[in-house]
């Protein structure tokens, strides 16, 4: 027997002589009729790590706590090192699996199919579906390319995930988990994870312009496997003392497993479980209101499960401290640098950006998507919080600041010679209602991700304030039925930043300089208009929009964020498609003509 149920059996002495168990049970009474006056002798001290998880594992309260979700991570063939708490109750949460290699010509994805981790993968049937330049130049004065490739066997067939427990010898120690990863094109019952998305992707890194890339000679290639949110009834399992590894077998690769080393923890510092406090430390007037032109102070605090504390009360660590330092609590920055890991919506890797930021949008009852574009400029400038809406200009207000501040986020990167990185971070921020502030309710949100013993966990937070009035008013949302899809472990949340206050997200969701497809509406066209597990017809708007009037935003953006191609005569008008995300560039949030596109056909509305 292995596993952690082997701790329950009860030794074989006492099992072959009932009497001594008897004996040790009237022993047990006296003691406590007695006050417990003799004392038992404790526990021999542990003489290796073995013993000592052991005598965790069964020194645990019961009832157990409730299973936590595990991140696994393969890169190249080989498994990035786990971090657990021993005794614990888990369940695999997300899988992702990465192949790469680099390249001096434009083959595609051709060299993954010969050399790596996948190339004895079923290749047949890749194409190129989608390209996208990154708008910002590299700091050579080049461009970057992205091309990305579907619809290989490996790509769409149906696969499964087992994971298996093994000591230091590679025996088993516990049970094997099971894992159904489905189809690209159908979403059924016994899928074991909400999202699921298989791809390939080539990076050309020398591009002259941002749209021309002749004469390139550094290439990258990448297939990538993203499983992630476990779905109802996910099996759990507990790990026993003597695991050493995980043993990751794909159904796709036989006999080619992959090896997770694994280390216990008998007694981390900190528990599983990540929650946001937020609190607004300027106090309101005496009638429970803020006055516009207030400048108002917030202090957030990020806490583990058990409502500890993740840093000092005022400030947090550096970006330095927690991206490439010792970070124990599992604080998490922005990651997406392309030196870092870097993300593409839909595509690569977005779960992994872990941005840490906050923003303020009101009234409610003006929230609507953004359109204005916040400059680079904004984020490298002096002031740490960014103004991305005004009345005058979007019809409601809205400001946001990131953790560390933009101009230290950023400004670290691209002059790193300034010691962004290395700046403390403080825990309060303050935001300016404008003069003219409309009264109503106002919404700040703070979301975050942290990493920590295997467990990769979003959460959201958001407060309300009350400006100029105490009547509360509510945000008019425009689409909704999200939730008939979004359930078992496609929860908001669960997924994105796991916020599920739809009208809390257009103020950090605004377009930016250097990443124009930021507004939640391009994105939400864009993943559902990519997926081939979003079952409803694409042109069928009335699936997400409640009315006829929301579907009547005439721009670039909002057609080609899910429109793979246009009219001749559009293109004459308005230029070709240069972006799958927006379709042109900065001019593509303007609005094109109150006469065109009233209708669409097919939309049920």
């Amino acid at each position: 027997m292995s596993g952690m149920r082997a701790l329950y059996v009860p030794s074989q002495s006492s099992v072959r002589n009932p009497g001594r168990g008897k004996g040790l049970w009237f022993m047990a009474l006296a003691l406590l009729a007695g006050g417990c006056a003799e004392q038992v002798a404790p526990p021999a001290e542990p003489t290796n790590l073995s013993q000592a998880l052991t005598q965790a594992a069964e020194a645990r309260p019961a009832p157990a706590a409730a299973p936590v979700g595990l991140a696994l991570e393969v890169d190249g063939g080989t498994g990035i090192p786990l971090k657990v708490k021993a005794g614990q109750s888990f369940f695999i949460n997300q899988i992702d699996l990465r192949a790469s290699l680099t390249a001096t010509r434009d083959e595609g994805v051709d060299g993954l199919r010969r050399t790596g981790d996948f190339a004895q993968l079923p290749w047949q049937g890749v194409r190129l579906v989608d390209e996208e330049p990154i708008p910002l130049s590299n700091p050579d004065g080049t461009f970057t390319r992205r091309r990305f490739y579907r619809d290989a066997q490996w790509m769409e067939q149906p696969s499964v995930f087992t994971v298996q427990p093994v000591d230091a010898r590679g025996r088993p120690t516990g049970k094997t988990i099971s894992l159904q990863i489905g189809k690209d094109d159908r979403f059924k019952s016994n899928d074991d994870f909400f999202i699921r998305r298989l791809r390939a992707i080539q990076w050309t890194n020398d591009c002259r312009t941002a749209t021309d890339c002749r004469g390139a000679k550094s290439f990258s290639e990448e297939a990538l496997v993203e499983v992630r949110n476990a779905r109802g009834d996910a099996p759990s399992f507990t790990l026993s003392p003597d695991t050493r590894a995980l043993k990751l077998d794909w159904s796709l690769r036989p006999g080619a497993p992959y090896t997770i080393p694994v280390e216990q923890v008998a007694q981390p510092t900190y528990s599983y479980g990540f929650s946001i406090d937020v609190k607004a430390v300027t106090p309101a007037r005496a009638d429970g209101t803020y006055a516009p032109g207030s400048a108002i102070t917030f202090q957030m605090a990020l806490r583990d499960g058990a409502g500890k504390r993740l840093h000092p009360e005022a400030s947090m660590p550096s970006y330095n401290e927690v991206t490439f330092g010792q970070n124990e609590p599992g604080i998490q920055y922005y990651r997406a640098f392309a030196f870092i890991d870097p993300t593409a919506t839909y595509y690569r890797r977005k779960h992994r950006e872990r941005m840490l930021m906050t923003q303020i949008i009101g009234p409610a009852q003006r929230i609507q998507p953004i359109r204005s574009i916040v400059e680079l400029d904004a984020f490298l400038g002096p002031d740490d919080v960014q103004t991305i809406a005004t009345f005058e200009r979007d019809g409601v207000y809205a400001q946001f600041q990131t953790f560390p501040p933009s101009n230290k986020l950023f400004g670290g990167a691209f002059f790193p010679e300034q010691g962004g990185w290395d700046a403390p971070v403080s825990t309060s921020w303050t935001y300016q209602l404008p003069a003219n502030a409309q009264p109503g309710t106002y919404l700040v949100t703070v979301k975050g991700r942290r990493v920590y013993l295997g467990e990769d966990l979003p959460a959201s937070r958001t407060i309300e304030i009350q400006v100029g009035t105490l009547q509360h008013t509510e945000a008019n949302l425009t689409t909704g039925s999200c939730k008939t899809c979004h359930t078992e472990g496609g929860e908001f949340t669960k997924v994105l930043h796991g916020n599920d206050n739809r009208a809390a997200c257009a103020a950090c969701h605004a377009p930016l300089g250097f990443e124009l497809e930021g507004p939640i509406v391009v994105r939400t066209h864009f993943l559902h208009s990519r997926s081939d597990r979003f079952e409803a017809p694409k042109q069928q708007c009335a699936t997400c929009h409640l009315t006829k009037e929301s579907t009547q935003r005439t721009s670039k953006a909002a057609c080609l964020s899910c429109h793979k191609s246009y009219p001749d005569s559009h293109v004459a008008q308005f230029g070709p498609i240069e972006s799958m995300y927006v379709g042109g560039g900065r001019e593509s949030f303007q609005q094109c003509t109150g006469a065109c596109h009233k209708t669409h056909p097919g939309s049920g509305l």
